[in-house]
């Protein structure tokens, strides 16, 4: 039987994927976990952990290789995904050397593990359309070989990122492919992006903890969306459908909005129908990747990936996570 290993399934993207695996493949799936990781987005699957029926957590860093010698020296997958990273734009311009060396070095220890080992898996390195940063308007929508230009740490490390992984694959022959994803969504979402956060205040001034004002930070950004169940549909996709070593791709969805259209919409969602919005200047970044919109006709020619979850229900299903999450009686950082 065939196994995947997941980096990050912790992780929203990481945790959906594990779900996505589990529903469609007969796969045995090893998530990589550090001994203080907070479980809750794989709560939903403790019971199968417990008995190992598929999946099972394996504990290192990706910032540690001899940790990494050896889980994959048990596990010898046949599929690697590689999501965990420091993954929060706005966070890196607080800690930007923390940020380089878990995307940078993390990414680079990964690889250099499997190397070492002499293993052949296929391996996503997940970088992030923040590599293309300020990209003017007239060159949108973005394709692959559109220059990059970082607009934060964390851009900066997703640069290192994709780079890296395109080096191990004709460096060393390795099986490994880099995706560009851009602005995916839906339950489980850190509450760091603005979505997310605007989700949560919402589900919080229903409840009454919050007086009915969303703090905001730039509403003018321009995004495509899609919903974080396509995104781990395309990385399966990605491995498993004629895998081309050192390729990259841009994935994003199909619709396009700005993020003040976006957090209107989910205003509109609400039971409270007297929300105001307020600029708080701590939300702004210094610097920002404003328009993200990617052409991915190069994946979709590929791969036959066409995303599937409209804008509307990635919406609703993100704000009732959130209800479910703050109807729990559990206590939530107000940001």
């Amino acid at each position: 039987m065939k196994s995947a290993f997941i980096t990050g399934i912790t992780g929203m993207v990481g945790s959906h994927l594990a779900d996505y695996l589990l529903e469609n493949t007969d796969w045995n799936i090893y998530g990589l976990v550090r001994w203080n990781d907070r479980m809750d987005n794989i709560e939903h699957l403790m019971d199968r952990i417990n008995i190992k029926d598929r999946v099972e957590l394996v504990y290192g860093d990706i910032n540690d290789l001899s940790s990494l010698l050896s889980v994959f020296g048990k596990t010898k997958p046949d599929y690697v995904f590689h999501l965990a990273a420091q993954s929060y734009p706005k966070t890196s311009f607080d800690s930007p050397l923390e940020t380089l060396e878990t995307n940078i070095l993390g990414t680079a220890k990964v690889l250099d593990a499997i190397k070492k080992l002499n293993l052949n898996p296929v391996i996503h390195v997940c970088a992030s359309s923040e590599v293309f940063g300020r990209v003017p308007r007239e060159m949108l929508p973005i394709h692959e070989d559109v220059g990059f230009h970082p607009a934060s740490p964390y851009a900066i490390s997703k640069v290192g990122t994709d780079l890296i992984g395109r080096f191990y694959a004709e460096a060393y022959g390795m099986t490994v492919m880099t995706t560009r994803m851009f602005t995916h969504t839906g339950p489980r979402r850190g509450d760091v992006f603005a979505e997310s956060t605007f989700a949560k205040q919402i589900a919080m001034i229903e409840a009454g903890i919050l007086p009915p004002v969303i703090k905001v930070g730039n509403l003018d950004s321009l995004r495509t969306w899609s919903d974080v169940r396509d995104a781990v549909r395309a990385y399966y996709l990605l491995v498993t459908k004629s895998p081309i070593s050192g390729e990259y791709y841009n994935i994003g969805g199909s619709f396009t909005c700005t993020i003040r259209d976006m957090l209107n919409h989910l205003i509109s969602l609400s039971t409270c129908k007297n929300i105001q919005i307020e600029i708080d200047p701590e939300r702004l970044r210094p610097i920002d990747a404003d328009l993200q919109v990617p052409d991915i006709k190069k994946f979709k020619d590929h791969t036959g990936w066409e995303p599937q979850i409209s804008f509307e229900k990635t919406m609703k299903d993100l704000l009732d996570y959130w209800r479910s999450q703050v109807n729990s009686n559990r206590k939530f950082l107000v940001r």
